[in-house]
Formats: structure tokens, sequence, C-alpha cells
């Protein structure tokens, strides 16, 4: 029961995907649909999705229709320009008459303007039900991956990142302007650190450090991993609950205590203890109580009797831990509309800059076609719901400026070429026309059909190329209770 259930909300979730890239695509489309009427162009089709119609009907003279090829959506204004390569023939009126430039230029430029508006739109829900704070304010280093560039470069547990390659960062991740993005999107052969150390006596003395980067390795059929050096942020150790039977259990370790140092050595985070954990060997761990007083206890990590003979199974003390800095922060943030449009025209001319700087790491093969953004908003909505549909919403703004920048580049095919076409034919006093036109535009159709069909290759390469881990049971330990 609870398999079909589950097939059934996967179901439902592919299905608000799909209703969603729709709904961009239909108020796009409209835009030009509106603003044809309005100028009086003669419009022969309304289709989202290209190829053949797996449905169409005819109402007020226009061909209503669902194509079968699931990528976008065409409005037939065969006066705006010739698209028989894309929306295939249209049938046209004997008596057609040419459009005015400033007719063309309104039209196309209708469908970016109505991307941009439904942007809006969301963003106003957005405001005013908010969206889900997906920032980690903190900067320190709470741990380091064994021969990792970090940990040769020097780098410690404790330290403080203030800047990267100049560049103030005041979190570790969120915005494209945390540790994490900021590494990623790196231009150097190596990584300019500037971080505050703590010292015993509670100063801090700033360095800074050069560190080289890593990338992990990938099938060919994957998209390239961003670069990394090997650090994570620091986090509380604080117990948030014990397993019965388990190590941590017998040892007397409670909820709501804090564990500050492992064998001796001050920790940051408490992944130091779940590594430590995987020796299999006792630990020493100093306790802090919720008065203030503290212990030393000593336990030794063992396997879940329900785990005996799974493959990646390892030793474990019983242990959930709790994120009290997560829980103190404000959980919903309520960014005005014109905020968020700022701040998706930002994140797009951060990607479009690394995109073309000649030392990122960053191609078009990060770029993502409908089958990695889905995958995006599938994800969204496994979540709990109260978060899930305010981050599906907030992705609708970005998806839909976007969208709108997109189409009013001035490139071939899409609407910015339509506008410039438009601009030139108001200057020469007569339409653009001519074999050399015709060439451009149809290898541009032919270039866009190619990168849609690699972008889509990565992200269905990324979808099945994981390697998907054996699902462990809830571990459970059956050991008696020490007396």
């Amino acid at each position: 029961m609870d398999t079909f259930l589950s097939i059934l909300q996967s179901i439902g979730i592919i299905l608000i995907v799909i209703m969603f890239f729709n709904v961009m695509i239909f108020v796009h489309e409209l835009g030009h649909f509106l603003a044809g009427k309005w100028r009086g162009a003669y419009i022969d089709r309304f289709q989202i999705w290209f190829g053949k119609p797996i449905w169409s009907k005819k109402i007020w003279g226009v061909q209503w229709g669902l194509g079968w090829i699931p990528a976008g959506g065409f409005v037939s204004l065969p006066q705006l320009e010739d698209m028989q390569n894309i929306e295939g023939k249209a049938e046209l009126p004997k008596d057609l008459k040419p459009l005015k430039a400033k007719d063309k230029i309104i039209i196309a430029a209708a469908g970016p303007l109505f991307s941009l508006l439904l942007a809006y739109f969301f963003a106003c829900i957005v405001w005013c039900i908010g969206k889900p704070v997906a920032e980690m304010p903190n900067t320190q280093i709470g741990l380091l991956e064994d021969n990792s560039p970090a940990m040769q470069a020097g780098l410690l547990p404790g330290d403080i990142i203030r800047k990267i390659d100049g560049q103030p960062v005041t979190k570790w991740m969120g915005n494209m302007e945390g540790v994490t993005e900021l590494i990623a999107l790196s231009e150097h052969e190596t990584i300019n650190l500037t971080v505050d150390r703590p010292q015993a006596d509670g100063s801090y003395v700033t360095l800074d450090i050069q560190t080289a980067y890593t990338q992990t390795p990938t099938n060919w059929w994957q998209r390239s991993s961003m670069r990394k050096i090997g650090i994570f942020p620091a986090d509380t150790a604080l117990i948030s609950s014990v397993i019965a039977n388990s190590p941590a259990a017998r040892a007397g370790l409670q909820p709501g205590q804090t564990i500050t140092h492992l064998n001796g050595q001050k920790i940051y985070t408490p992944f130091a203890i779940v590594k430590e954990s995987k020796k299999a060997k006792e630990l020493e761990l100093t306790v802090q109580n919720s008065d203030g007083s503290a212990q030393t206890v000593k336990l030794t990590p063992a396997i879940p009797d329900n785990w005996q003979n799974k493959a990646n199974a390892t030793p474990i003390l019983g242990i959930a831990w709790g994120n009290p800095a997560k829980e103190a922060r404000r959980a919903y943030e309520y960014p005005n509309p014109q905020q968020q449009v700022n701040q998706s025209l930002k994140w797009m001319g951060t990607t479009l800059e690394k995109l073309f700087a000649p030392n990122s790491s960053v191609g078009m093969e990060h770029l993502s076609g409908p089958v990695g953004i889905g995958s995006h908003m599938y994800q969204m909505m496994e979540l709990p719901a109260e978060v899930g549909w305010r981050l599906l919403l907030w992705f609708a703004v970005v998806l839909n400026v976007n969208l709108a920048v997109l189409n009013i580049l001035p490139l071939p095919v899409v609407d910015g070429g339509h506008v410039v076409l438009g601009f030139c034919e108001m200057i020469k006093g007569k339409p653009v026309s001519g074999k050399f036109l015709d060439w451009i535009m149809t290898g541009f159709i032919f270039l866009l059909l190619f990168f849609f069909i690699f972008v889509t290759f990565k992200d269905v390469g990324d979808l099945v190329g994981k390697d998907a881990a054996e699902e462990l049971p809830e571990p459970v330990f059956n050991l008696p209770a020490q007396p």
C-alpha cells in the first residue's frame, strides 16, 4: 500500500511540474497572441510543445493544439517571419498583407514582456507567503577532508573565512555569494582565502592562505563537477536524541547535551565525531550539560544489530544531532517583487559571466534544459508541503525572468531577433530578406536543437548516472541496557 501511495505521489508531483512548465509557456505565447490580435496580424496556430499535434481544435479561426515534443511552444504569425522549419507549414489567406515594422516589434516583444509580468505575479505571491531561508550564515570551517587541498594548504577546523579571492564572504552558501559558490565559481589556478584563526586566549590571527582545488571525476555522459577544496561548515554538536541500547545510551548521553571535545581536541562540527566513529575505536568525549557543567565519557562505536552484513554499514554512536543555528534562524523571508526580480537578474548575470570567463570551470554543459529544471522542481515538491510550494513559487520567479531575458536577446529565431529585424526594417524602409538571412535563421535553429539535445543528454546523465547506495533501515541496537 505504501508503495502504491508513493507511486501516486510521484505521478502527482510530475503532473504539477508539467503544469508549471505549460503555464509559463502559455503565458509567454499568450503575449504574442494578444499583441498579434491587437495589431491586426493573421494568426494561424497557437500550440504548446512542438511537433505534430496530438490534440488540436479550431477556435475563433485559430488552431489550438498540443504537440508531441515536450519543449516550448509557439504562436504561428506568418507575417512576422517565415518559421515553417520550426512551426510547420501555415495556411495563408491569399490577400494577406505585410505587417508594419512597428507592429512586428510590438508582437515580438510581447512574449518576453508577459513572461516578466508572470515573474512579478509569482513574486507578489512569494512576497505575501514568504520563501524559505536557504542560507547558512556561518563561514567557520568545521571539518576538512583527509589529504584535501585545504588540508595541504594549512587550513584548520575553526578557521573563519573572511574573503575568497579578495571578495568578502558572510555565509557558507546562498544566493551564489557563499563560500561554496565562490570556490566553485573561481577563475584562477589557485584560490586565495583570508581567514581569522582562533587563538588559545580568545583572540584571532588573520592569515592569507593559498589553496589548490579539486574536481570529482565524472563519467563522460555526466556534467563535470564544480571546484571544491575539501571543507565543511562548523555546527554545534548538540545531541537531539539517543537511540535506545546504543553505545551513546549505554554511556549515559542525553538529549540537550553538547559535545565540545573529541579525544582531547576541540571540535567544531558533529561530523568530526561521525568521521572518527567509523574507525570503531574507543572515543573520549567531553560533554557539556545544559547547566554549564562538563564531564568526560568513554565509549566505543558499534554497528547496529539490523545493519549486520550490510555493505555500506559503518559503526555509529547512536546519536541524532540537532541544529541550533538553523532552528534559531528566521524560517521565512519576504523580499518584495522587485528585490526578487533583481536577484534573479543578478544570478543570471553571474552565470553568463562565469560561462564566458576563460579560466572558469563553468561551461555550457552546466546549463539545464527542461529535464534538469523539472528534476529540480520535483525535488522541491518532495519537501514538506509548507516549504516545497514556497520554493517552487520562488523558482517560478527565477525561471520566468530567465525566460524573458533569454528571449529578448538579439539572436536569430528568438523574440529579440525579430525585434532587431523590425528596427532594421524601420531604418531601411523595407523588410530584411534574402538567402543569407534564411541561412542564418536555419543555422541557428539547428544550433538551438543541438544545444537542447546536448543539455538534455547531460540532464538525463546526471539523473541515471548517480551511484545509489543501499538505503539502511533505522538503526536498532538489541544490546541489553548497561546496569
